[in-house]
């Protein structure tokens, strides 16, 4: 038999709305799958670059845009199970094939005759009739092929495909090293003592994680965020805290195989190399000007209006910590793993609210299905779970999306649980992205979080912070999902990252509106709605600890710029270039980085947000400005604003310049006040003046 009759990845994808053969697929698979995909992706392009007939959008812009489809389809496949359901087998082809699928898209952007092609289509573009989005397509593509080094002479061209494809290699084993460390963690807990201060929902989340891990008895923490950050804040044993702490804060930071400053090192050379063979000085100039911020100059504009208040903040809220702290007996100073600890002492003393007491009405089910009503009375979606679909492991569930006509709209896996295979944090992906080039095409989109699992036969229960976690992503979702655009390159969430974060943040909004959480917030054993009580208490708490959430987004944000703006040609220690630039930018003491350099995945687990960290607190600004319109409309599902929402934001993708797209959304630019407010930084009053 041949090797397409034999490798499901070769063969049609006969399965319903073409998922993934996820049964069928195994890690030996790839390699040559992978072969005979990127072997047929160079014969399309070749054909393209080799034509005799003028360059025209059709044969040249729109072909390209559909080539690569069974490379594009494996890709996605093999992207996404690396992340969320990973083994020793699929590291190893990840290591294998991450710089020769980097090698093979060099020989694609770098392809000369190609590249004249799209250039003679771009010189001639005001004077051959595309419309508005033929002509952003051709803009996007070919500033691709630009900023991959098609207009470089051919020696530079030479060495950026090097360098592409050594910050491969290097990308994937700092993820893995990441990974790594949080897998080799666990911290045991035997007894009462080690338990005290935890409320039931975290034993029970612990007892799980022990149960996963292998362990017959006992209580094990893990490094996953859903289950560390609860341990942090409740924990009465400091000795343990402190232990914990310093795992999670050194991930990557260890020595021996899996140490991620030298890799890191090597990382940010290659990345100012390439910059300057571009022209540019550092690689936050070369970065930058693919963002809307466009200069590290108004990055800097925004984080240092933040920077000083919330240092601020920061303080006065530590001096309420350290008071509560000496009442309790700690005479010392407050440590790292002493802050959440003393916040939550402080929460429960001035707001009289505890998120222990919040969670049982924060199902993880009632909060989906939240999430899954507000998409529907703001954009007529449906949500029909199929659990006849199987996915690639038995927690993912699988939904199809239905539209106002009832037509299917897309497809939704939902991943919601931490495992040992899947990596940290929380993100939204595609297995198949939407277009309408060669007929429609539905998305398969996929959102993973990392909650902690709760025990067989209990509800999974979120905190406040999860519930944001778990409509941020679906944002991402939405975003995907509801893309209606003809052309892959402009599909979902294919526009720039300081305005990809807009539609995830701005949804956050309503899984925290009090209609919303009155309808879904529902006792998970009683089915009894949340109280008011309960939520005034809530609403009056959310500013809490404001400063201290700041100050750790904002210091990750500003290292992230300050080590890419360096122009120095050699690598950089990055634990020194920390310490020294936490102390030169005056880091309380008190307060971690959000993501410490070594395992900052952000930045060297790809390049996406490389000098783009700061892109949350950019979309911030269109988040706040923008959920104000449904605000002063007076209703959180006003029909004619959430009209012009899906128009010109979640189904757009990328044909419309960003900042006119919120324009037309708003009715006008945005200004950064109401997120200001929105972070307890200035009082309303303040911001009403300055509009």
């Amino acid at each position: 038999m041949t090797l397409q009759e034999t490798n499901p990845l070769l063969q049609p994808w006969d399965t319903p709305y073409g998922l993934p053969p996820f049964d069928r697929v195994r890690p030996e698979h790839y390699i040559p799958a992978f072969e005979v995909a990127m072997r047929e992706h160079a014969n399309e392009i070749r054909v393209i670059a080799a034509s005799r007939e003028q360059p025209t959008f059709e044969n040249t812009l729109a072909a390209f845009d559909r080539s690569g489809g069974m490379l594009t389809r494996i890709e996605l496949l093999f992207s996404n199970l690396t992340a969320s359901e990973t083994s020793p087998a699929l590291q190893d082809v990840e290591r294998e094939m991450a710089p020769r699928l980097a090698a093979h898209d060099n020989a694609v952007y770098l392809d000369a005759a190609l590249f004249a092609r799209i250039a003679s289509v771009h010189d001639r573009r005001a004077g051959i009739g595309l419309d508005a989005e033929q002509l952003q397509v051709l803009e996007r593509i070919h500033l691709d092929f630009v900023r991959a080094g098609a207009l470089l002479p051919d020696g530079a061209k030479r060495r950026m495909a090097e360098i592409i494809e050594s910050l491969a290699t290097l990308t994937t084993r700092f993820s893995q090293n990441v990974l790594a460390d949080e897998k080799a963690f666990e911290l045991g807990l035997r007894d009462e003592r080690d338990l005290a201060g935890l409320p039931d929902l975290v034993r029970s989340a612990a007892r799980e994680a022990a149960r996963e891990r292998g362990h017959d008895s006992g209580w094990v923490i893990t490094l996953s965020r859903s289950l560390i950050v609860p341990f942090l804040t409740f924990s009465d044993r400091r000795d343990l805290r402190e232990q914990a702490f310093k795992a999670w804060t050194r991930r990557g930071e260890n020595s021996g195989p899996h140490d991620n400053r030298p890799v890191a090192r090597e990382i940010l050379a290659l990345r100012n190399e390439q910059a300057r063979l571009h022209g540019y000085d550092n690689y936050a100039d070369y970065a930058l000007v693919d963002r809307m911020a466009g200069t590290p100059a108004a990055v800097a504009g925004l984080l240092t209006q933040v920077w000083e208040p919330a240092k601020a903040k920061a303080a006065a809220e530590c001096d309420d910590l350290a008071a509560v702290a000496r009442s309790l007996g700690h005479a010392g100073a407050i440590e790292p793993w002493d802050w959440r600890y003393y916040a939550e002492k402080v929460r429960q003393a001035r707001y009289d609210f505890s998120d222990a007491e919040l969670k049982p009405y924060f199902s993880l089910d009632r909060m989906l299905e939240a999430a899954f009503d507000c998409a529907r009375r703001l954009f007529g979606v449906r949500f029909v779970v199929r659990p006849d679909l199987k996915a690639y492991h038995p927690d993912v569930r699988v939904y199809e999306v239905h539209g106002r006509d009832g037509g299917i709209r897309a497809i939704f896996l939902s991943d919601n649980f931490a495992r040992p295979s899947k990596r940290g944090g929380a993100w939204m992906s595609v297995y198949r992205v939407q277009s309408r080039i060669d007929g429609e095409v539905l998305p398969i989109v996929v959102n993973n979080n990392n909650f902690a699992k709760a025990p067989e036969g209990e509800p999974t229960l979120l905190s406040a912070d999860d519930v944001r976690t778990l409509f941020h992503e679906f944002g991402h979702g939405l975003h995907g999902m509801l893309s209606q655009v003809r052309y892959q390159r402009l599909s979902g969430t294919r526009v720039l990252r300081d305005f990809v974060e807009l539609p995830s943040q701005l949804f956050e909004h309503w899984g925290e509106e009090r209609a919303v959480l009155k309808r879904h917030a529902l006792h998970c054993t009683t089915g009894a709605p949340v109280p008011d009580a309960l939520l005034d208490r809530l609403q009056q708490a959310r500013q809490a600890n404001q400063g201290f959430e700041t100050v750790e987004y904002t210091a990750s944000a500003l290292l992230d710029m300050a080590l890419h703006a360096r122009t120095d040609e050699d690598g950089v220690d990055i634990t020194v270039f920390e310490q020294r630039e936490l102390a030169r930018i005056g880091m309380p003491r008190e307060i971690q980085m959000r993501h410490r350099l070594p395992h900052f995945g952000h930045l060297f687990s790809g390049s996406s947000y490389a000098a783009g960290y700061y892109v949350y607190m950019w979309a911030e600004v269109l988040d706040a400005d923008g959920y104000n319109a449904f605000v002063e409309a007076g209703d959180p599902f006003a029909p004619d604003v959430a009209a012009r929402l899906l128009r010109y934001i979640y189904s757009s993708g990328g044909t419309l310049e960003p900042g006119a797209a919120f324009r037309a959304f708003r009715g006008r630019d945005p200004s950064v006040e109401p997120m200001l407010v929105q972070r307890g930084l200035i009082d309303e009053e303040v911001a009403a003046a300055a509009d």
